[in-house]
């Protein structure tokens, strides 16, 4: 059977969660096209893709499975439903939402024990979905490790768009980076959150020198392999580097723990940086620990575990499974979004 797969996206740092969705899907045989809630994806979408114009298109489309990164996915959609997540837990909130359920899906696949634990309390909550564990599919290049490190240490800075805690939004550090930038001591690579205001963009692409340069990009991995270490504040991309048992020093994170170092002060900052390069083994013992806890896959298979994890279920018989809720809040902002008006809603899990 040729099954249809729509990757459902509204930002454009979803597209490296589903670039590799997309592979694994291709390497089937099995057909697969996008749609974007929001504009804001389209100039970064990949060219061997094929983007729906118009979410008429993608109901035309009759998906089988509609693989989500998003916190919500039109009801009105064919398919199974599923949720992709488009980031690791990152405690930006204390109290936090990012576990909640908003009624919308038939399926998780998590990340691993830091997600699928939170999940499957839900799920014997409400009872309208299940939880699968699969790994992620933004991590699957990451894989092999690459543990060759810089004559010239190499530090990727990396910071959220989360007001009170991005440290691009704070002038005292981002002087103190360009300080460091002018000594040679390290070389800088920066990115920053996509949704970070266009004046803060062009201040770090003024900071550019022979040892900092700006990367306008959303796909980190080939970021992350270059660099030694991360500078970073609370952002989901710090747990994401972790995974590769390299060093993160944080500024003012939300919610510290051992696996980070972590600094409230701009005068630490180098020395920081230092004890870091030296990868020392404690630390390196505590990153180990918590990355097995976020992403325990090292083999690079996650997108493939997914698919499966999702052909497999849609085949289940899933009647143990109570309806959605009406969620009729939601479901009108859907559509006043996507300016689509339709009375259907797929309340229950399909069955092939």
């Amino acid at each position: 059977m040729n099954y249809r797969f729509l990757i459902y996206i509204n930002h454009a740092y979803a597209i490296p969660i589903g670039s590799p969705l997309q592979q694994e899907i291709i390497k089937r045989g099995d057909t697969v096209k996008w749609f974007s809630g929001m504009p804001g994806p389209n100039k970064l979408f990949p060219e061997n893709g094929v983007l729906l114009d118009k979410i008429e298109d993608a109901i035309e489309y009759e998906p089988h499975i509609v693989l989500t990164i998003t916190d919500t996915v039109p009801d009105f959609l064919p398919g199974l439903k599923v949720q992709v997540f488009h980031g690791f837990p990152a405690n930006k909130r204390k109290g936090t939402d990012q576990f909640t359920i908003r009624g919308f899906f038939d399926l998780y696949c998590t990340q691993g024990p830091s997600s699928t634990g939170p999940f499957r309390e839900q799920q014997k909550k409400y009872r309208t979905f299940e939880v699968i564990e699969t790994g992620w599919s933004k991590m699957d290049p990451l894989f092999p490790l690459n543990s060759q490190r810089n004559e010239k240490p190499v530090i990727l800075i990396s910071s959220t768009f989360t007001k009170q805690y991005s440290l691009a939004l704070k002038e005292e550090v981002v002087k103190e980076i360009e300080r460091l930038s002018h000594t040679g001591k390290y070389r800088f690579m920066a990115v920053l959150h996509p949704k970070l205001d266009k004046t803060i963009v062009e201040k770090f692409k003024s900071l550019e020198n022979e040892n900092f340069r700006f990367y306008d990009t959303t796909d980190l991995i080939p970021l992350f392999k270059e660099a030694d270490i991360m500078f970073s504040d609370t952002t989901s991309a710090i747990i994401e580097f972790l995974i590769q048992r390299k060093p993160v020093v944080t500024f003012q994170n939300n919610m510290p723990g051992p696996y980070l170092i972590d600094i409230d002060q701009v005068s630490e900052i180098e020395n920081a940086f230092d004890k870091a390069l030296a990868y020392p083994e404690e630390l390196i013992k505590e990153i180990d620990e918590f990355a097995q806890y976020s992403h325990p896959y090292s083999d690079g298979n996650s997108s493939k575990r997914v698919i499966e994890a999702c052909i497999e279920f849609l085949h289940k018989d899933k009647s143990y499974l109570k309806d959605k809720p009406l969620n009729l809040l939601r479901k009108y902002k859907i559509r006043k979004q996507l300016g689509h008006w339709s009375l259907k809603s797929f309340n229950k899990a399909p069955k092939l």
